[in-house]
């Protein structure tokens, strides 16, 4: 067995798997997570539970995916009752912290860190309860206020990075000497909208000679189900025209950026306390970004800009300058922290694998990954499938999607309808429904919306709420290790 490790995982937000160096990106530099990519392996094929902050980030908690989990969307945040892998290293005796964004229900419940550092959760507790309100849909319109702020400036979601960044310096360098494993996690909120940014990132991406090349193609054709939840909230059509689309994915590029660079001073702490020798790094994020790809925003869609995910892993045992090609989750998190720390595995049975293992490993082509989606804008579940050289996106009450995402990475034909592959659509589909019942568990997300929306005083009063897209930073963020 090898030689327990600390684990350092660090968490951004809304990266789209595309946009990075270690991925390949023309034009977007990420030197430090470049680095990291180099003395570890990169996971080419990572995708998310749920294309949604929430519920993603409670399958990287518990190892679930959301239909065993049922933490559904934005206003129904991991709490802990479910089993955490953190409760799992604070039982065993050991440390496990964690500094900035969580996104869990409220910094009381017994999710299993022992401190929280600057703790982002969903406001109030509650979170977008207008976001559950889709049994049925409603039929009117919700505005987008996803680009009121956007370009050059400093948003609040930028200092609180900063913030983050400089505490988990600070963290490491006191942690450094510990004698037993420790988990520490990191998240920041890059590259997140509001799609503000400090002006130096953003004018390199936009004075950049290939930046031009990078912007996403025209609308494409458009899957029923899709044009039901745009029907409800059309971020695209709050842009506004060309020029602040063009903008808006400068703004993030230059946010990933920025991201990168907080992210590096964490990793040149990690070197310069002599802790990377002994310490498990896991960088990913919780989910993509649509980032104007057929002419779609912000996450919510089964398409890899916005299912797909980062994910690095360096470490003791970890090949370096390796690349997986075995599909991977943010539910392998868990069994990897575990086997890093020398912990036994989890008690109950979990459909992830340690990451260590994989990345060890020759690739496999069968291995079994799916994601859901049961939140805002959806008017009924829709799931994704990933087997082999195919991926399956299953509506219910709407026809199905098939992409070759060998031949065609960036998922731009649909092949569901063609004759030829009828059985591989029916293959797919048979291997969603032996895992889970697809009209019964959006039921049963449903019935747990309603009751929210219920105790929220009714359908008109959770609209009423408002769309309140970005989570607040929280007060103590500028008080750091001293808070």
């Amino acid at each position: 067995m090898a030689e327990p490790t600390n684990v350092l995982v660090l968490l951004s937000d809304e990266h789209n798997p595309w946009i990075a160096g270690f991925a390949g990106h023309p034009c977007v530099r990420t030197p430090n997570l470049d680095r990291l990519a180099r003395r570890g392996t990169v996971f080419e094929r990572a995708w998310t539970p749920s294309p949604l902050c929430v519920p993603a980030r409670a399958s990287l908690a518990t190892g679930r995916y959301v239909h065993d989990h049922r933490y559904w969307d934005n206003a129904i945040a991991y709490d802990g009752r479910a089993r955490s892998w953190m409760q799992e290293v604070s039982e065993a005796g050991l440390l496990a912290e964690s500094i900035g964004k969580l996104h869990f229900r409220r910094a009381e419940d017994p999710t299993g860190f022992q401190r929280q550092w600057l703790p982002m959760h969903i406001p109030g507790g509650i979170g977008q309860v207008w976001g559950s309100v889709r049994n049925p849909l409603p039929a009117s319109s919700m505005p987008s206020g996803m680009f009121k702020s956007l370009g050059a400036g400093e948003s609040t979601y930028n200092e609180y990075d900063r913030t983050v960044g400089a505490t988990a310096c600070e963290w490491l360098r006191t942690h450094a000497a510990d004698p037993a494993p420790w988990a520490l996690f990191v998240g920041m909120v890059a590259p997140h909208f509001p799609l503000v940014v400090p002006e130096r990132y953003l004018r390199r991406v936009l004075e950049d000679p290939l930046f031009d090349g990078c912007l996403p193609e025209p609308a494409a054709a458009r899957h029923p189900w899709v044009r039901r939840s745009l029907a409800y909230i059309d971020h695209a059509a709050a842009l506004e025209g060309p020029e602040r689309a063009r903008l808006a994915v400068a703004a993030y590029f230059a946010l990933v950026e920025f991201m990168d660079e907080q992210m590096g001073a964490v990793l040149d702490t990690l070197d310069d306390t002599g802790l990377s020798a002994r310490t498990t790094v896991i960088y990913t994020s919780d989910h993509g970004d649509n980032l104007g790809a057929r002419g779609l925003w912000n996450k919510g869609t089964l398409y890899r800009e916005a299912s797909g995910i980062p994910l690095v892993l360096a470490g003791p045992g970890v090949p370096a300058a390796h690349r997986c090609r075995t599909d991977a989750s943010l539910v392998d998190v868990y069994p990897t922290v575990l086997q890093a720390m020398g912990l036994p595995p989890a008690a109950a049975e979990l459909p992830g694998r340690s990451l260590r293992d994989l990345a060890a490993g020759a690739d496999e082509s069968d291995r079994v990954v799916l994601g859901e989606y049961h939140g805002v804008g959806s008017p009924s579940a829709a799931y994704y499938l990933v087997r082999g050289r195919y991926k399956y996106h299953h509506y219910v009450d709407y026809g199905p999607e098939l992409f070759d995402i060998v031949a065609d990475p960036h998922e731009r034909t649909d092949l569901a309808a063609r004759p030829e592959m009828a059985a591989t659509v029916h293959a797919m589909r048979t291997a969603l429904c032996a895992r889970l019942y697809p009209e019964e568990i959006d039921r049963l997300a449903k019935r747990d919306q309603d009751e929210l929306v219920r105790r929220a005083g009714g359908r008109e009063a959770a609209l009423g709420t408002g769309h309140r897209g970005a989570t607040p930073v929280p007060q103590s963020a500028t008080e750091g290790l001293h808070s």
